[in-house]
């Protein structure tokens, strides 16, 4: 989901909508109350799911509750809310979700907001949530159905290459059981044996191969359980788990304009897909990557971004290096331009994101023109 929060203007606001913003205003401070005795309520009531989550719930605790108050917050925004529903819906089947399960999930929602919304509950409120989550939970189902019918809710693959570039990153290709369709810019979600139900997000690395290979990127954060077990414990042989693919970064073909990449660290990897996938569509138009690290040892893909330049003469490839230039990514962009004709991709860290879309648009590219993934929470362009 690309670029900039949007939400329903306020004087458009449903009065569903109104009341669920009163709600979440309340229990924002205490979120963290509201997840805890939420989960509580769920595995008390209905044992039956506790199986679906991890082990230690620590890493991904609040990220069910955070994608149904998400939703729940975009009710009146409709194309939006149903493209990320559909979504989770789609991502959900790799839990072992099932369409009886969404029943459970909304009494304990309700039964959690109800007890932390306590000054603003009313029954027109409660009946008010109701409908969002009646909404919500059907969407959901009626994606995982028809997704059913056309793909698996996960696949297995293979790990057949492990090629660690720097101490805490590695570059993996791995060979998925079945045909996994997907676009260059995409992303999923990937498990690993050692950590059962816990899934982390990577983007590919490569556009669609004629082997069917996959590549991935991946940097071993501090307290990251996938990232380092990718990173430091598979090898040739293993065999992962990966979602549906997802995400909206992805190249339109039936523009001429010109595309301004920006990537920092393993944000990389996408953008080589999306210049691979230029390349294979023919394009002669001019693509300008900006390749952002804290230092020289950080560009660990410096040389094949650098072959793709020497391929491909629309190609121009500048690596910005922070202790170097003094100056971040996406300042450094304002150097070069005017970008105005330029569709923009960003991917890598938050921070560097947020930074950059802010760049590009006082550097006059418009909001719908700026693309970029973030997994963790509902972003929209253009709205």
């Amino acid at each position: 989901m690309p670029a900039q929060r949007s939400a329903a203007p306020v004087e458009e606001a449903s009065p569903d909508a109104l009341v669920i913003r009163r709600t979440m205003a309340e229990i924002a401070p205490i979120a963290d109350k509201v997840t805890s005795y939420f989960y509580a309520l769920l595995f008390v009531r209905h044992p039956e799911v506790r199986p679906m989550f991890p082990a230690a719930m620590d890493t991904q605790r609040d990220r069910l509750l955070k994608a149904l108050l998400t939703a729940a917050e975009h009710i009146d925004n409709t194309p939006v809310l149903v493209d990320y529903l559909q979504n989770l819906g789609r991502g959900h089947r790799k839990y072992g979700t099932r369409p009886e399960h969404y029943p459970a999930v909304g009494e304990c929602l309700i039964g959690a907001l109800s007890k932390y919304a306590a000054t603003v509950w009313t029954p027109e409120t409660e009946a008010a949530w109701v409908r969002a989550y009646t909404t919500i939970s059907q969407v959901m189902i009626d994606a995982a159905a028809v997704d059913e019918l056309r793909a698996p809710a996960w696949w297995q693959a293979e790990v057949v290459t492990h090629d660690l570039r720097t101490s805490d990153v590695a570059v993996l290709t791995v060979r998925p059981d079945q045909p996994y369709p997907f676009l260059a810019g995409q992303y999923t979600s990937v498990e690993t044996p050692w950590w059962p139900r816990v899934w982390r997000h990577y983007s590919f690395a490569s556009a669609p191969r004629s082997d069917g290979l996959l590549t991935f990127h991946v940097k071993a954060v501090p307290a990251g359980w996938v990232s380092n077990a990718l990173v430091h414990r598979a090898r040739p042989g293993d065999v992962i788990r990966l979602g549906p693919p997802t995400g909206s970064m992805t190249v339109d073909h039936t523009t001429a304009s010109g595309l301004l990449c920006l990537g920092g660290g393993t944000g990389i990897a996408p953008i080589k897909a999306l210049v691979e996938d230029v390349a294979e569509h023919g394009d002669r138009r001019p693509v300008e990557v900006f390749y952002g690290a804290r230092t020289d040892h950080d560009l660990y893909d410096i040389d094949t971004m650098l072959r793709l330049q020497q391929s491909h003469p629309w190609l121009s490839v500048r690596a910005i290096i922070d202790q170097q230039a003094h100056l971040q990514l996406p300042d450094a962009i304002r150097e070069y331009g005017p970008w105005n004709e330029y569709d923009a991709y960003l991917s890598g860290p938050p921070g560097m994101i947020r930074r950059g879309v802010d760049a590009l648009r006082n550097s006059g590219i418009p909001s719908d023109r700026i693309r970029h993934d973030s997994v963790e929470e509902l972003v929209v362009v253009g709205h």
